[in-house]
Formats: C-alpha cells, structure tokens, sequence
C-alpha cells in the first residue's frame, strides 16, 4: 500500500462506484489560492495549464498544497506531447484533462502517454515524487494504470463525431464538456439553452453511459448543475481562484459603499 502522504484521493475508484464529484479550477499560479479552495471541501481542483497562468513550477506548489486538502489533483495539459504528460505524472498528479482533441486516435494516444510500456510511451523513474522519491515505486509501478484519471475534453464539432469510439477506449474515464470552447465551435457561443448545444450534451452523457464512464462539465453557473445532473453527469466543476477572488471583493466593497 503508498504510505498515507502519498495516498492519492482515489477520484478513478470514486468515479467508478458510481459517486458525483465536484471540483472547481486553478489558474493563478498559487499554491496558496489552491490550497484555500481545496480545504473548503471540493472533491477536485483542476490545475490549468492550457490557461492562466500556471507553469511546470508552479504546478509542482498547487499539488504539494493540494496534498493535505481533500482535494485530487488533475492537471489539464497544454498537448498529448508524451514527455510533458510524463512530466505531470511524475511530479505526483492523480489525473490529467486533454484539451481540443478531435477523435479516438488522439484519445488513445494521450491514454498512451500516461501508462507505462507494454501498454504506453511513459518513461519509467523511480525518484520522482510521485513515487515518494522512491520509497514506494514499487506501488506506484503496479498500480499506476488504475489510479490514473484520464478526462477527454468534448470541445469541437469533429469530436462529436467519434464520441462512442472516445468512450469505448480504455483509459478514458471522463468526457469532459468545455462549454464556452464546444459552444463557440458551433457558432452558438454561450447558448446553453440552444437545441444543438442540448444534444450535445446529451450525445455526450449518452455515450459515457454505454461504456460505463462519467460524463463531466465545467459549469457556468450552481444553476446548470440541475440540467447535467438531470443527464448524468457526474464530474462537475463550477468556478475558480480567480473569479473567486474577484467576486469576494466586489462582494466586500458593495458592502462597505452600501
């Protein structure tokens, strides 16, 4: 078994036994944002590399702030490149997100960058940190492969052509709604309510479904949770650190001008 510290937050095993988790972005660059968002609770902070401003570096800081949080790690890559997946992995995330994948090829071949040979391109090294720098390399070796969360972002009308393809792959574990992104790519941006955007969605939650996944999104506001929950979705996230922080201000300074 890892030793306690090095425990992941076991979201793939959650996802599995069928709970709804919720978490919410980070795209500050700091650790200690990450941290206080974590210690309110949410099941899963997403680190954004793809915006934002979070390097490798500061990447590192979140997860290690993260790690006393009831918080999982899941860090959404800038690309597949398997030397920036391996990367991540070895500095200790529980999950990675691809971002603006088009079809089940470009899944599997970031489910690949994650898993080590015969059945990926991960390099192996045992002092890294997700190993406990060695101390439980052995574990981390063994059970890599069921602990790692794989989330497929749905984002594009050509992705939404090879949803069952996506879904069926293994290591897939989420198809995950980038509602702003997949909304704009349909010429309907930010219309949630739009009947093509609602199939879609439904398409998605369909899919996930029959291959026995979860279905995920990014939600705009509390208020849409009602209309993914309704379809299934159970991978949810809602806000992050920035807005949160804008909104506590504002929030404040009404207050004190009222």
């Amino acid at each position: 078994m890892y030793h306690e510290m090095f425990t992941m937050k076991q979201l793939r095993h959650r996802l599995n036994q069928g709970e709804t988790l919720l978490g919410c972005w980070v795209g500050l660059g700091s650790p200690t944002s990450a941290e206080i968002v974590g210690n309110t609770g949410f099941d899963w902070v997403l680190i954004d590399m793809e915006h934002g401003l979070v390097d490798e570096q500061a990447a590192l800081g979140i997860m290690q702030a993260l790690e006393a949080t009831p918080a999982g790690s899941v860090i959404r890559v800038l690309s597949a490149n398997p030397q920036l997946v391996q990367r991540i992995l070895d500095m200790g995330a529980e999950g990675l997100m691809f971002p603006r994948l088009t079809d089940a090829a470009q899944a599997c071949e970031a489910i690949s960058a994650m898993r080590f040979q015969p059945e990926g391109k991960r390099g192996v090294a045992k002092f890294i940190r997700a190993t406990g720098f060695g101390a439980y390399f052995d574990d981390y070796l063994a059970h890599a492969k069921e602990r790692l969360l794989g989330v497929i972002q749905i984002e594009n009308e050509e992705v939404l052509n090879h949803l069952d393809e996506i879904a069926a792959a293994d290591g897939v574990d989420v198809l995950f709604i980038g509602p702003s992104d997949l909304s704009m790519a349909m010429g309907i941006f930010r219309q949630f309510d739009h009947p093509k955007f609602r199939k879609a969605i439904a398409d998605t939650a369909a899919a996930a479904k029959k291959h026995g996944k979860a279905a995920g999104a990014l939600l705009g506001s509390p208020a849409d949770l009602a209309m993914y929950s309704e379809l299934g979705y159970r991978f949810l996230a809602f806000g992050n650190d920035c807005g949160f922080v804008a909104a506590g201000a504002k929030a404040a300074l009404d207050a004190l001008r009222k």
